[in-house]
């Protein structure tokens, strides 16, 4: 949330209010971060009231504010719960229980009724549900959710990392129920209301390792000399209908979580692998939108609606990019007339201003255990692109469709995916820095900021100044998130856009669905919640992401600590003022050179500017994007850290061979002063 959260200044008998989310530091200090507030609020723990770490809060300013002095205050009313699902250990004894969080964050214990301790034992990891802590409670009201039981430390650490972005481990078992009672039979009933597209060309095209398939296309060719192509996408909405056991339980959760070694899901499996999965040889209920096109990829119509639809065969992105490559394989002619448009997309997307951005992702190879035993880098290949460009038609084609739809003369509640412009703050930087390797930026207006990435984008493509230009490109970008606010979706070059597409594991694509059928029945009811909704999906999303990296960095430190003493080639990936991080360049994993080491060879000071260190004495400098070599010197798997060392070309310790020169001019000095 951070400096989103809008300010709420209150006055009450010369008392001033304001809102704001409580960053609990290691150190036990709070700060309430306010928009619109130079600085933070500071609140000392005594002053933290009923509040946790993250959760929004009213603070009342006591002292300070003023330019010179950091504003001090106390909280007076939780307004929202970051979480209510802790982990932690159960303390038993003379009949009283208390359950003890593990957070590294201060958190005062839960008492524990006896009769919520849920067979839970004197010692046991539990996950606890806070309850209330109202006014007269001393100290919170829990309850034992289940035990935990773990078959390493690793698996302990990736059901840490769920618990404390908030996630549930496992469904309750009246949801479990609901979700098995669902019929997966193909109704007459419900088949007079959709379109039957069974007949029709349709495949899926999924990662390898994929259970669940919410996505396939169909393709026929027409008799006017067009195609006929379909993205249909399971039907969740059918089986999740709004206010349900099951519906509840998906929004609470709003996202599936993926770990490297698992899949926390946003509904149960019966569902998402089962029902709504477009599994090969089956009949399932779908939402689609049917596009006429012509080869130069012009739409000419489209059709939204319900529908049914049988997939021939599911295919692997490695089997596709091998009948791309090789122009030969199973249904090897519709793959590459698709392959073809989904370039000609491409193309008209980026010269409408989208910004052509790619990420690098990693994959673990993991043993029976979940035991990284390597790392592979994923490569977006034409195959990713070919579903990534047919996938945003539709998103696009659905807000597209919806923003047009009025009630009163006003638009409709619905859940836009958004992304904004980049603020000038961080543009003017970052321009001034790709300035000094040469290349032109112009910020004068959107349309050419857009230009001047894709142009330095094309440009830098293997140049020693990629990777630094790249991911501090990223950087100065906006966050995407959901909002009933309309302003267009700036990285894709998109007026109208939303998520339509992957309701199995997005609870926004649910809602889309929700609200598509209601205006293609002409029978709207603007949900007054939308606003609401749409901002706990984007807070969801992002704890998501923060577990998401966790995991990856825990599997990162559990495979690096196999390599400690190891000297590996590097990209220094980020600068502050307390050291550097160096991403090595053969496992894509990220560890920090401190300042405490560097600062025994020279004295080094940030640069921000330049997003370098820089050494007083000997004007050594380490900047973003330099090419260094660095030993593996600790590898904390508690605090998901790696620590590296810079070291020379032959993997010498700097400081050793300072000390070498040292030594020998000293004893030169000495000779000659014999």
């Amino acid at each position: 949330m951070g400096k989103s959260v809008k300010t709420d200044k209150k006055k009450s008998s010369q008392v001033q209010l304001y809102k704001g989310k409580l960053d609990v530091s290691k150190s036990g200090m709070g700060y309430v971060i306010v928009e619109g507030m130079e600085k933070d609020i500071l609140i000392r723990p005594n002053d933290f009231g009923k509040a946790f770490h993250g959760d929004v809060v009213r603070v009342q300013v006591a002292k300070g504010g003023n330019t010179t002095k950091r504003a001090e205050g106390k909280v007076v009313e939780v307004v929202e719960r970051k979480q209510t699902i802790f982990s932690g250990h159960l303390q038993l004894k003379n009949n009283v229980a208390f359950f003890i969080s593990s957070s590294d964050k201060p958190i005062p214990d839960f008492y524990i009724p006896l009769d919520k301790i849920n067979g839970a034992k004197d010692g046991d990891k539990v996950v606890a549900h806070l309850i209330k802590w109202d006014k007269e409670d001393k100290k919170p009201n829990g309850e034992i959710m289940s035990v935990v039981t773990a078959k390493n430390e690793g698996d302990m650490a990736m059901k840490d990392i769920l618990i404390d972005g908030g996630f549930p481990l496992s469904f309750e078992k009246e949801v479990l129920a609901v979700a098995e009672s669902l019929s997966d039979n193909i109704t007459r009933e419900e088949l007079s209301k959709r379109k039957d597209c069974r007949d029709i060309l349709t495949f899926t095209i999924d990662p390898a390792d994929a259970k669940d398939f919410d996505d396939a296309i169909s393709i026929r060719n027409l008799d006017n000399g067009n195609y006929e192509i379909g993205v249909h996408i399971a039907d969740v909405s059918h089986f999740v209908t709004e206010g349900s056991m099951l519906d509840k339980a998906a929004y609470a959760r709003a996202t599936s979580v993926y770990l490297p070694d698992r899949v926390n899901p946003m509904l149960p499996e019966r569902i998402s692998n089962e029902l709504c999965s477009l599994r090969p040889n089956e009949d399932k209920y779908t939402f689609s939108v049917i596009f006429q096109i012509t080869n130069r990829a012009e739409i000419k119509q489209q059709w939204i609606g319900r529908t049914v639809i049988h997939s021939d065969h599911r295919f692997t992105y490695e089997d596709v990019q091998q009948t791309i490559e090789t122009k030969d394989g199973l249904h090897h002619k519709p793959i590459l007339l698709l392959n073809n448009l989904a370039q000609q997309f491409r193309k008209k997307r980026f010269d409408n201003g989208a910004i052509n951005f790619s990420s690098t992702e990693v994959r673990f190879k993991l043993d029976e255990n979940g035991k990284p035993l390597g790392i592979v880098v994923k490569e977006s290949k034409e195959a990713h692109k070919l579903i990534e460009e047919f996938m945003l038609l539709a998103n696009k084609a659905v807000a597209e469709f919806i923003s047009k739809i009025k009630i009163n003369k006003e638009p409709i509640p619905f859940p836009y995916r958004i992304h904004d412009t980049p603020s000038e703050e961080k543009l003017l930087p970052f321009s001034a820095f790709a300035k000094k390797f040469g290349y032109k930026f112009n910020i004068h207006d959107e349309k050419q900021v857009a230009e001047s990435f894709n142009n330095l984008l094309k440009e830098v493509q293997g140049k020693p100044e990629q990777h630094v230009l790249e991911q501090l490109g990223i950087r100065t970008m906006a966050k995407a998130v959901y909002t009933s606010e309309n302003i267009g979706h700036y990285g894709l070059g998109f007026k109208h856009y939303c998520h339509f597409t992957s309701p199995i594991r997005r609870y926004p694509d649910v809602l889309v669905h929700r609200v598509l059928q209601q205006c293609l029945d002409k029978n709207v009811q603007p949900d007054k919640k939308m606003a609401e909704k749409c901002k706990h999906s984007s807070d969801r999303e992002r704890s998501a992401m923060e577990a998401e990296r966790a995991g990856n960095k825990y599997k990162q430190v559990e495979y690096m600590k196999d390599f400690l003493g190891e000297v590996f080639d590097g990209v220094i990936s980020g600068v502050s003022a307390f050291g550097f991080w160096v991403e090595t360049v053969a496992h894509k994993c990220e560890g920090l050179v401190s300042i405490r080491d560097l600062n025994e060879f020279d004295d080094f000071r940030h640069d921000e500017t330049d997003y370098s260190l820089v050494g007083m004495r000997t004007k050594t400098k380490f900047r973003m994007g330099d090419k260094i070599k660095i030993k593996v010197v600790a590898a904390n798997l508690t605090k998901r850290q790696l620590d590296y060392e810079w070291v020379l070309e032959d993997g010498t310790r700097v400081l050793d061979k300072v000390k070498t020169i040292e030594k020998k001019s000293k004893k030169t000095k000495n000779k000659k002063h014999k």
